[in-house]
């Protein structure tokens, strides 16, 4: 229980008196392996499920069957909280298992059950589903821009902050071609085109905003 006290859901809640909370709940721990589907969009979300090891990733499919990658998640997250209950209540992505996997798989009614034990649960989870909401909120409005460059701008601005300065890149260029949407290639091309332009000085993973102006532009050109 110790990964699981960890889970944010739990915050405030030690592991003796989660043992005690979970006594008469009915919970499963589930196992997958590298590569293996969890759940797919448009499953019901039928249960509450936390990671306990391993990470899996979300992602969606376009119409020629190109995946986009939302997040990786990794323990001690909840999957899809946000889309247990309401009359829609179905997995917005896929999620694969990326190694093997052991998830806290707690089913709607025992949910339910424990919410109504625990006001320190109910609490967590009403503001885990408030900085759900502001995530994806911010997901949608960063895939909105059509151009690698406006999102690669987007992104930049993110990470920077208010203040320009000299900024290593968290991710990989692979990694975030996976989650623009976009090849690898493409987006070293945007890289070096914004380096060109002058919008950026790009020395491998440092990256240093030149001209803001500039890049804000690119979020208006889409």
């Amino acid at each position: 229980m110790n990964v699981l006290s960890k889970c944010p859901l739990f915050k405030g809640i030690n592991p003796e008196e989660l043992n005690a909370l979970l006594k008469d709940i009915h919970y499963q721990i589930k196992k997958y392996q590298k590569g293996q589907m969890i759940a797919m969009s448009g499953d019901k979300c039928n249960a509450l499920m936390i990671m306990l090891k391993g990470s899996v990733k979300g992602e969606m499919m376009d119409p020629s069957g190109k995946s986009i990658k939302i997040e990786d998640i990794e323990p001690p997250k909840p999957l899809a909280i946000a889309f247990i209950f309401g009359e829609e209540n179905t997995c917005p992505v896929n999620i694969v298992a990326n190694n093997d996997v052991e998830l806290f798989r707690l089913p709607k009614d025992s949910m339910i059950k424990l919410l109504q034990k625990s006001a320190i649960f109910l609490n967590n989870f009403m503001d885990i589903i408030s900085n759900r909401a502001q995530f994806l909120s911010e997901k949608i409005r960063f895939l909105s821009f059509q151009t690698i460059r406006g999102k690669l701008a987007h992104y930049l601005l993110q990470i920077v902050g208010p203040v320009d300065g000299e900024v290593i890149l968290p991710k990989s260029q692979e990694e975030l071609a996976t989650m623009f949407g976009v090849t690898r290639p493409s987006l070293g091309r945007a890289i070096r085109d914004m380096h060109n332009d002058g919008l950026i000085e790009a020395k491998g993973k440092s990256i240093r905003i030149l001209d803001r102006k500039l890049l804000i532009q690119q979020l208006k050109k889409g």
